[in-house]
C-alpha cells in the first residue's frame, strides 16, 4: 500500500510545479510591457509643488515679462515723443501702469491656451500648463495687476489713458486670443493691440489723440507684420499642432505678401512724420538705410519663401524697431528749434 501511495505524491506536485513555471514565464514576458509602461508615467506631465522662492520667476514667465517690457518701451516711447514738457512723475505712473496692465492681459492669455499650449513645443513649458501654479492663483494676479494698473492709469495720469488700457485688455484677452484658433483675422487684431500702447504714452503726456499719436501707433501696427510672420513662419508646425489659425500655416503666400507690404509701408510713416511736425525733416533720411534694410530682407522673405529668409526678417525686426524709435527722438522737433528744412522758425 505504501509503494501505490508514494508514486502519487510526485504526480500531484507536478501540475502544481508546471503551473507555477507558466506563470513565472508570463510575468517574464509581461515585465517589458510593464517596464515601458513605467517609463512612459515617468516622461508623462506631473505637477509640480509650488516654491515662494520660485514665485517671483513663475509670475514673470506668466507675465511674459520680456513682452511686457517691450510694451512699456513702446508706451515711454509715445511719451517722449509728445510736444511739450517732460512730466516725471506722470512718465513713472504711465510706465508703472502700463506695465501692470501688460502683465494682467499677458496672464489671462496664458489662462485661456492652456490646452492648446500644452501641444506646442514653443509653450508646453509655461507655467499654467506645467501645473506650476493653479489657475485660481493666474487670475489673482491678473486681477492683481490689472486693478491698479487701471486705476493709475485713470487717477494717475488721466482717463483717456485709463480707458485704452481697459480696452486693449479686453481686445487682447477677448477678441485676439479666441480668434487665433478661429481666423487669420487674429493677426491684424493683434497689431491693433500692439498699436496701442504708444497712443497712450502720447495720450499720458498730452491728454489728447491727435495725428502723432496715430502715427506712432501705426508705425507699431506695421512693424508687428514682418515681426510676426517672420516668428510664425518657422513655427507653423508647431502652430498647427496647437490648433491655432495663423496666415503662416494656412495662407502662406498672404502671409509673405503681407509682411512685405508693411516693410514698404515703414519707410512712408517715416516720410510722414515731419509732415505732421512730430520729427524734422532729418529723421526719414537718416531712417532710409535701415528701413531699405528691412524692407529688402521682407522681399527676400517673399521670393525665397524659406526658414533662413524668414530668420532673418525676425531678427531684424528685433533691432529696427527700437533704433526707429530712437531715431524718432533724436530727430523731434522742438519749440523754437531751427536749422531744418521746414522747421518752424522763431
Amino acid at each position: 500500500m505504501r509503494s501505490l501511495s508514494t508514486p502519487s505524491l510526485p504526480l500531484s506536485r507536478n501540475p502544481s510545479e508546471k503551473q507555477l513555471i507558466e506563470l513565472e514565464s508570463a510575468s517574464i514576458v509581461e515585465s517589458p510591457t510593464d517596464v515601458g509602461k513605467e517609463r512612459k508615467e515617468e516622461k508623462q506631465w506631473k505637477e509640480m509643488k509650488l516654491h515662494v522662492d520660485d514665485l517671483p520667476g513663475i509670475l514673470a514667465r506668466l507675465s511674459k515679462i520680456k513682452l511686457t517690457a517691450l510694451v512699456v518701451s513702446t508706451t515711454s516711447a509715445g511719451f517722449a515723443l509728445a510736444p511739450g514738457p517732460f512730466d516725471w512723475p506722470c512718465f513713472l505712473l504711465t510706465s508703472l501702469g502700463t506695465g501692470l496692465s501688460s502683465c494682467a492681459a499677458n496672464s489671462i492669455n496664458q489662462f485661456f491656451e492652456v490646452p492648446f499650449d500644452s501641444n506646442m513645443n514653443r509653450t508646453k513649458n509655461r507655467p499654467l500648463v506645467r501645473g506650476q501654479i493653479s489657475p485660481l492663483l493666474a487670475v489673482s494676479f491678473a486681477t492683481c495687476c490689472a486693478v491698479p494698473g487701471v486705476a493709475l492709469l485713470t487717477w494717475g495720469v488721466n482717463p483717456l489713458t485709463g480707458a485704452l488700457a481697459v480696452f486693449n485688455i479686453f481686445l487682447y484677452t477677448c477678441c485676439y486670443t479666441p480668434l487665433k484658433r478661429i481666423s487669420i483675422a487674429n493677426t491684424w487684431v493683434g497689431a491693433v493691440v500692439g498699436a496701442i500702447p504708444p497712443v497712450m504714452g502720447w495720450t499720458a503726456a498730452t491728454g489728447s489723440l491727435d495725428a502723432g499719436a496715430f502715427l506712432l501707433g501705426g508705425i507699431l501696427y506695421s512693424w508687428q507684420f514682418p515681426h510676426f510672420n517672420a516668428l510664425s513662419w518657422g513655427l507653423r508646425e508647431d502652430y498647427s499642432r496647437g490648433g491655432y489659425c495663423m496666415m503662416s500655416v494656412t495662407h502662406p503666400g498672404l502671409c509673405r505678401r503681407v509682411a512685405l507690404r508693411h516693410c514698404l509701408a515703414l519707410t512712408g510713416l517715416s516720410v510722414a512724420a515731419p509732415v505732421l511736425d512730430i520729427t524734422t525733416w532729418t529723421f526719414p533720411f537718416i531712417s532710409l538705410p535701415i528701413n531699405l534694410y528691412i524692407a529688402y530682407l521682407g522681399f527676400r522673405f517673399y521670393v525665397d519663401a524659406d526658414r533662413k529668409s524668414s530668420r532673418k526678417l525676425f531678427f531684424c525686426s528685433l533691432w529696427h524697431l527700437p533704433l526707429l524709435l530712437l531715431l524718432m527722438l533724436t530727430c523731434k522737433r522742438r519749440p523754437g528749434r531751427t536749422g531744418d528744412k521746414g522747421d518752424a522758425q522763431s
